[in-house]
């Protein structure tokens, strides 16, 4: 089975530029050595040496200037950390979205299975099913009526997606303005290990320039919608209607049941739980079951539900002495 160019997957730029290059191209200053090679760029949550990240809130300077990022895309003068490189812009947000338009300009196909999609032995592909540019799909996997995956995403062996399932949308990514909201342009992808099954009408978000990844043995219920740059560990299991957003790391052999919902930037511990109808907004230590929104350990939380159906009666009790 073939795979992806490694410099997409990885938001590698097609070949290295030096900073007055990148600088040219968005009309924008810069400090430290006009020479100085870029190869990659990426958001910062994905970065790596060669990147350039982008950053244009004070509470995020640091982060981004001490990041693996040698590039930082900023809009401030601040002091360049050594051995990396600013480029000083007015709006950063924007000044990305034109470097990726510029270095990964949109290719749609028009057909139902591009021409540049490659499927494996035995796999059956059902009526109107549609398979974007440079899509992969392994041996012995089976995708229902009216899968979509978008270009670029993955698909291992041995997997089965359902009717309707949506792979490699958009990430749910925006910078508001006074008047309208400001798209990030994602150019990440989806990869789907193997023997995974994904029920009927999920979705599951491509990176925003890296890898949203599902990893083998993971089985998905129907009504599903995982984020943006989202990594799935192995042996995962998802009821119906769990929602997870962006960039949450959810170890191997985690259970989330129906309905239970995890915020961005938290950690599952592997063989974790997380109750149905549970909200998630801290990370979870390995084996550990939270329930409640905002979810705690189960044992706790249900020992506070039960002390609040008990207080009716100690407020009547009360009530009747007075």
């Amino acid at each position: 089975m073939r795979t992806k160019n490694l410099y997409f997957l990885q938001m590698k730029l097609p070949s290295a530029h030096t900073l007055k290059n990148i600088a040219a191209l968005i009309q924008c200053e810069t400090e430290g050595n006009p020479d100085h090679v870029i190869t990659g760029m990426n958001e910062i949550h994905m970065v790596e040496p060669g990147d350039i990240v982008f950053v244009d809130h004070p509470k995020y300077y640091d982060k981004a200037l001490q990041s693996k990022a040698t590039t930082i895309l900023i809009n401030k003068r601040v002091e360049c950390p050594e051995g990396k490189a600013l480029l000083i812009s007015d709006d950063p947000f924007r000044d990305y979205n034109k470097l990726v338009r510029h270095f990964y300009p949109v290719n749609y196909s028009g057909k139902h299975v591009s021409d540049t999609a490659v499927i494996g032995l035995n796999t059956v592909i059902m009526p109107g099913v549609y398979l974007g540019n440079n899509v992969t799909v392994g041996d012995n996997c089976v995708l229902h009526p009216h899968v979509v995956v978008y270009n670029d995403c993955h698909i291992g062996n041995n997997v089965v997606i359902h009717a309707g399932t949506v792979i490699g949308a958009d990430a749910f990514y925006y910078k508001k303005r006074p008047e309208y909201f400001d798209k990030m342009i994602s150019c990440g992808s989806v990869v789907i290990e193997d023997d995974v099954e994904i029920g009927a009408l999920c979705t599951i978000d491509k990176g925003v320039s890296g890898e949203t990844r599902i990893g083998a043995g993971t089985k998905i219920d129907n009504h599903v919608q995982i984020g943006h740059d989202t990594q799935v560990g192995k042996m995962c299991l998802f009821a119906s209607h769990v929602g997870v957003a962006g960039v949450v790391k959810i170890e191997d052999g985690v259970t989330l049941w129906g309905q239970s919902g995890v915020r961005s930037d938290v950690t599952l511990g592997k063989g974790s739980v997380l109750l149905a109808q549970a909200g998630l907004g801290e990370d979870i230590a390995p084996g550990k079951t939270y329930f409640g929104s905002p979810a705690g350990e189960a044992r706790g939380k249900m020992k506070e539900v039960a002390a609040l159906k008990m207080l009716p009666d100690l407020i009547k009790k009360i009530t009747e002495k007075e």
